[in-house]
């Protein structure tokens, strides 16, 4: 089990007793950024009829994140997981203390499980679980992520026609069929990791509009 401890400053206004959401999100990205040299974390990532908490994009590929707090109940993850499963190459859970004993019940095998506890004005990050291969995973679900300017890169990457005329699926099922899988999931997660949020209304606007 791999521990990680976070300090929150004195005047920080982490809960001492309850862990929120947003009380979790920065010591787990920063506990993130301390293993991987290379990565992007993408927050709030429609997937169908469920939202990612976070997208996490490195080498290794793209990994969901789910995050139950302990103000959070397992209602609505049996559909949440459906959906992570469609989309991403791994799955993480990460739970507050009051989900810490029966968590693993609620996803499958593959998926990987962080804990987070706090401690006076430290936060602890345990691994519980390491996240495995999703067996899961399908790219016909993968390249929806990408918006259709993404898509267009992709499109001069590997040398397909503009299709101009043609729709987002009809463009997504090109890459599908005419790209070798492992060079597609690569460029999907390529894309993803250099995703502009300041300028993709631009750019779509313009790819609308027919300009380069």
């Amino acid at each position: 089990m791999r521990f990680f401890c976070f300090r929150v400053p004195e005047s920080g206004t982490i809960a001492l007793v309850t862990l929120y959401d947003k009380d979790i999100r920065e010591p787990l990205f920063e506990y993130l950024e301390s293993r991987y040299e290379k990565l992007r974390i993408l927050e709030e990532v429609t997937i169908g009829k469920s939202r990612a908490d976070a997208v996490l994009v490195s080498e290794d590929g793209l990994c969901g994140i789910e995050i139950k707090s302990d103000a959070d109940t397992y209602t609505r993850l049996l559909g949440q997981v459906k959906n992570y499963n469609r989309y991403f190459d791994r799955n993480l859970l990460v739970v507050g203390t009051r989900h810490a004993h029966h968590c693993a019940e609620h996803v499958p095998d593959w998926w990987g499980i962080l804990t987070v506890e706090q401690e006076g004005h430290r936060v602890d990050i345990y691994e519980y679980r390491a996240p495995a291969p999703n067996p899961k995973v399908q790219l016909k679900w993968q390249i929806r992520l990408l918006w259709r300017p993404e898509l267009a890169e992709l499109q001069k990457r590997f040398q397909l026609p503009k299709y101009t005329q043609k729709s987002k699926q009809f463009v997504q099922q090109a890459l599908l069929e005419r790209v070798e899988p492992d060079q597609l999931r690569k460029g999907i997660a390529d894309q993803l990791m250099e995703r502009d949020y300041t300028l993709i209304e631009a750019e779509i606007d313009a790819f609308r509009k027919g300009r380069p």
